[in-house]
């Protein structure tokens, strides 16, 4: 049986562990040598490296729509404290050092959140929406990816799915951050900003690269375990020479397997690999 943690057994306490994992996390970037990029600017760099949008209202299982929509409130808040960021040669993108403290004080609601792939209303809810957004346009520019958590579970089947599954990032306020570094030679600048159905966003740079990417998946499956079903695939990314069109590499850049928390149907089933 597992262990509960301390604060599970005493809910009281979760406030303080909060407070203190936030000040020791904070503490720790102050001393990482990172030089975290700070500086905006809502003029947009002239060359468009890669844009995206993301349906914000989804039927998720049998989640409360008023989470959606308190989702929604909390994206806004987020996208304005990061939009216009430039980063800097050499500077670190840190979403939390930008985004700051999730707080109803802050105005923000409570949205959905996962937390061992149950869902829970709580403050800040919604904001890995934010995440995934901002992780699927890193790896089409050539930014270095420095701190990034992925999904252990995947609570809701498909719907309407674009991009290769295990492709987001999750966050948590304190732990679980998403970073990212300009190691080239020329600014970087994201834009984010909500209509009333997406959340948009743009990596724009002083200029093009010389690469561009794409980003595939490859042996997509869900197979049996002893504790439950897993959602497995491989992710990789082609760089493709800009000026020519031609693939100059590919590369292998991380494998998913998380614990699927909904029904599907047992054809799906992967019987060559099950154990």
């Amino acid at each position: 049986m597992k262990r509960k943690r301390l604060t599970q057994l005493l809910p009281c306490l979760l406030p303080l562990r909060k407070a203190q994992r936030l000040f020791f996390y904070q503490l720790a970037m102050r001393w990482d040598r990172h030089l975290y990029a700070s500086t905006r600017d809502m003029h947009q760099l002239p060359a468009r490296i890669f844009r995206h949008k993301s349906l914000l209202r989804r039927k998720l299982g049998e989640s409360d729509p008023m989470l959606q929509i308190n989702k929604v409130a909390n994206l806004t808040i987020a996208s304005n404290n990061l939009s216009g960021v430039i980063i800097k040669p050499q500077e670190v993108f840190s979403f939390w050092h930008l985004v700051g403290t999730v707080s109803y004080r802050n105005g923000y609601c409570d949205g959905m959140l996962l937390s061992d792939g149950e869902v829970s209303a709580g403050v800040g809810g919604g904001l890995c929406q934010l995440g995934n957004l901002l992780f699927w346009m890193f790896l089409h520019t050539p930014l270095e990816i420095v701190e990034r958590y992925r999904h252990s579970f995947d609570p809701f089947p498909d719907s309407g799915r674009v991009i290769p599954f295990g492709t987001g990032a999750t966050l948590v306020q304190g732990w679980k951050d998403l970073k990212v570094k300009n190691t080239s030679n020329q600014r970087m600048q994201l834009l984010v900003w909500l209509d009333d159905r997406y959340i948009h966003g743009e990596i724009r740079a002083d200029d093009y690269p010389i690469h561009s990417y794409h980003i595939m998946e490859r042996e997509h499956r869900f197979v049996k375990k002893t504790d439950g079903i897993y959602r497995q695939n491989r992710i990789y990314r082609q760089v493709i020479d800009r000026r020519t069109g031609n693939m100059i590499t590919e590369e292998h850049l991380f494998d998913n397997d998380s614990l699927i928390k909904y029904s599907i149907d047992t054809s799906l089933l992967d019987n060559q690999l099950n154990h």
